[in-house]
């Protein structure tokens, strides 16, 4: 997902690290949970690449449920932020903002490369984009954060529960024949089976159009500069 690593080293006061996951808890308090049934409109995909410290973003537009690329939005800009994991969001969204800010389309779901409520304290990269944009959005990522599960099925559409702390904070969910699961989970303001079915409806292969598209474009954004 993210290009080509940073080679940025800043180390974060243990201080601020608390009052980042404070501020993270309580924001994850806003998060909204509820089934999401729009057939037709705009949707996005949204990925990160690097260079060093400077940070690229894309964000695809497509139209829903053809699936059809409608626009693409680029920005780049200096990151101030290292890579700690559970903290991903404070690093990516000054440039996701950037990006976003230039979408003239009215989306009504963003697919983000990153986890949702799966995380520790709830709040990952695509929750945070949700509730800053206050849009629904969905995490789906290729490796787990956080949790416990079991191996789905092989077919295309299985899926079991990832538990954390006793709780289900998402799926594991095959989206192709016997290739390798996704990990899938709430943003905000969808639920998990609505999550489910967007993903699905929008995998030609393992990874969802919107996400495999987005990291194509920021790829090559990246490789322009």
């Amino acid at each position: 997902m993210r290009g080509v690593s940073s080679t940025m080293s800043v180390n974060i006061p243990i201080r601020r690290l608390e009052r980042l996951k404070s501020l993270q808890k309580d924001l994850a308090s806003k998060i909204i949970v509820r089934p999401l049934n729009i057939e037709n409109g705009f949707i996005a995909g949204v990925d990160v690449s690097y260079n060093k410290d400077l940070g690229f973003c894309s964000v695809v537009v497509l139209r829903y449920p053809e699936l059809e690329v409608i626009n693409v939005y680029n920005a780049k800009r200096t990151v101030r932020f290292p890579y700690i994991p559970g903290f991903l969001s404070f690093r990516e969204m000054p440039v996701v903002l950037k990006a976003f800010e230039r979408v003239r389309e009215d989306i009504f779901l963003i697919f983000c490369d990153g986890q949702g409520i799966a995380h520790p304290r709830g709040f990952g990269l695509a929750s945070h984009i949700g509730v800053e944009l206050n849009l629904p959005s969905i995490g789906c990522a290729k490796s787990r954060l956080v949790g416990e599960y079991s191996e789905p099925d092989s077919s295309r559409g299985s899926y079991s529960p990832l538990y954390y702390k006793d709780k289900v904070v998402g799926v594991v969910l095959r989206t192709r024949d016997g290739v390798s699961p996704v990990f899938v989970s709430i943003g905000n303001k969808i639920d998990i089976d609505s999550a489910v079915r967007y993903t699905l409806n929008c995998s030609r292969t393992r990874i969802p159009e919107p996400l495999r598209l987005a990291h194509h474009f920021v790829t090559e954004y990246r490789k322009r500069d």
